[in-house]
């Protein structure tokens, strides 16, 4: 696969309101194609403003998947609307959530029958110190990574593993009713066996094809964000790497009884985040949960959502938003003036950055020659 293709179409988006949206109860914005900062202290809007991009990108918050949550206090509805000019095109977007309705999502005016058809229309990689939770949190956190990536270049992907989550519950509630009703039908077992296998063979096949090909892009943005000082490796860890789905399932029937859940599948797959070593299974190296410094675990987490922005840049021809909260905490100032240089070449497109320190993003931006606009934000209004 080739990620230096010269033809790629760029994401912009041009205009953005919002209305009682978090702690906003009202704003209009108009962005530059280029580098965009919303700056001011602590707990006044910044982040809620990507926030706001990231919805209707994702149909969905990044950091409060209950919609209703994101309502003003005490407003009874919000409002989120984008136009994105994408390639020669023109997308205006609508997210509209009214308490105690189901929500709406509208493309040109079309509501959505589905809300997964939307997703990858308008690409976008989020970058914030909520990533942290790749490292310190449990499996979960790092399937989502893998899946997040997959779905916005791959429906079919998307859709089974829809599915398959789908079958997964069935099957696991169907253990549970045979402990409770001290009961057992082969047969009806079996039935979601051949289903979970149908949805999620081609989903393991999927996630191990993106790792082996995404691994040399994320040591090389590790090694340029960390000036080559340190060397990192990164592991897909699955219960079918090397044995049969249908024989694990057979093979582990009785403990899934006894439990009442399902104990193998993908749901049990994860990334195995290491410093040193290489990129071979046998690779040695130590836990970046363990061994990991702040510094290095922050240049870890930068360098595999810059990989991702270009791995789905490539993938689907067309340059992808790029959100960047708070990136610069925890990282010393060689390292953030590395990272900004990074993301200002011309491989990058529309980019939003937020900050608490007016005076080191633009004496940072002004030093790499980057044009860029400020938006000052205090208390949920926009200046």
């Amino acid at each position: 696969m080739s990620f230096f293709n010269r033809y790629f179409c760029f994401v912009h988006l041009q205009k953005l309101s919002i209305v009682n949206f978090k702690n906003y109860e009202q704003a209009e914005l108009e962005f530059s194609e280029d580098i965009n900062c919303f700056v001011g202290n602590n707990g006044e809007g910044k982040t809620n403003m990507l926030d706001a991009i990231y919805y209707l990108s994702f149909t969905k918050s990044f950091f409060n998947p209950i919609d209703s949550q994101n309502i003003l206090h005490d407003a009874p509805f919000f409002v989120v609307q984008g136009e994105f000019a994408s390639g020669k095109k023109v997308e205006s977007i609508y997210c509209g959530i009214k308490k105690g309705e189901k929500k709406q999502f509208k493309r040109n005016k079309k509501l959505y029958k589905k809300l997964a058809e939307h997703i990858g229309l308008l690409p976008l990689v989020m970058i914030s110190p909520a990533d942290s939770e790749l490292i310190t949190e449990g499996s979960e956190v790092r399937r989502k990574f893998v899946d997040g990536v997959i779905s916005q270049y791959n429906k079919q992907y998307l859709e089974n593993l829809l599915n398959y989550n789908k079958v997964l519950a069935h099957r696991n509630a169907l253990l549970k009713h045979f402990a409770e009703t001290r009961s057992f039908d082969a047969t009806s077992i079996e039935v979601w066996d051949n289903r979970l296998v149908e949805f999620g063979q081609p989903i393991h096949t999927e996630r191990k094809k993106f790792i082996e090909d995404f691994i040399p892009i994320f040591q090389r943005y590790f090694e340029e964000i960390s000036q080559g000082n340190e060397k990192v490796s990164l592991e897909y860890n699955s219960q079918i790497n090397d044995d049969s789905f249908m024989q694990l399932l057979i093979a582990n029937s009785a403990k899934d009884r006894a439990r009442q859940h399902t104990s193998v599948g993908i749901h049990k797959d994860d990334l195995v985040f290491k410093l040193g070593g290489s990129a071979s299974p046998t690779t040695s190296g130590f836990a970046m949960k363990k061994f990991g410094s702040q510094g290095q675990q922050k240049t870890y987490l930068l360098a595999l959502k810059l990989a991702k922005f270009e791995y789905i840049k490539s993938i689907k021809k067309l340059t992808p938003l790029l959100l960047l909260d708070d990136i610069f905490d925890k990282l010393d100032a060689l390292r953030a003036k590395a990272l900004m240089e990074l993301v200002s070449r011309n491989g990058f497109g529309q980019i939003f950055i937020t900050d608490t320190n007016e005076q080191r993003i633009t004496e940072l931006l002004k030093e790499i020659g980057k044009d860029f606009s400020i938006f000052r934000i205090n208390n949920g209004k926009v200046k």
